[in-house]
């Protein structure tokens, strides 16, 4: 995890670059999600390996009172310089780990193209630990099998589970959560609407 860390500490003003282009993007799928959740019965969310903020940004247009915990600690200066997230509140933290938040403390939590980085034990702690620390829904926003050969190269040469993981999501998800409901957004991608077995 000590690699990854330092990976994106140094990969993170080429993130910085794309902020914009992410935060379109975001903005693009944001309403295919509320298809399925209907976020403005909800007071707030944590972003779970939230980079740059990009997402962040977007659910704080939603009303939502954001948290954003990253791995990287320069990812998460880039985030908190954009002014538009002045009012999200950015956390250093693994999410393989304890995060620094009592359970429940969050009525959604969301992680966004982190999943498929994690090795299959290291998805089945992500989990475990959002759903600790949420009261009602988690939502995975991640890849399905239709990828492109660019997606497989750069997932290849980071050395993540990405390809046992768009074999074995929705297997994977439904030992870990008691529901798990997909909306596709967009050809690539797909929100994994999950409901905690310890839901409050």
């Amino acid at each position: 995890m000590k690699r990854k860390m330092n990976i994106f500490n140094l990969i993170a003003p080429a993130y910085g670059l794309f902020y914009d282009y992410q935060k379109k993007h975001y903005m693009a799928n944001i309403d295919i999600l509320q298809e399925g959740i209907d976020l403005s019965k909800y007071k707030n969310i944590i972003d779970v390996g939230c980079g740059t903020g990009a997402l962040c940004s977007v659910l704080k247009q939603k009303g939502l009172l954001v948290t954003g915990v990253d791995l990287s600690q320069r990812m998460l200066k880039i985030g908190a310089k954009k002014p538009e997230n002045t009012e999200v509140k950015f956390f250093k933290g693994n999410v393989l780990d304890r995060l620094p938040f009592e359970g429940k403390s969050f009525d959604l939590s969301v992680a966004s193209f982190v999943a498929h980085g994690l090795k299959r034990n290291e998805r089945k702690m992500m989990y475990a630990e959002m759903s600790r620390i949420t009261k009602h829904v988690v939502i995975i926003y991640d890849y399905t099998e239709k990828r492109s050969v660019l997606t497989s190269i750069v997932e290849w040469t980071e050395g993540g589970d990405y390809f046992n993981f768009i074999k074995k999501t929705k297997t994977e998800m439904k030992k870990s959560f008691r529901d798990v409901h997909v909306i596709n957004a967009g050809v690539r991608g797909a929100w994994y609407i999950c409901t905690p077995f310890d839901k409050a």
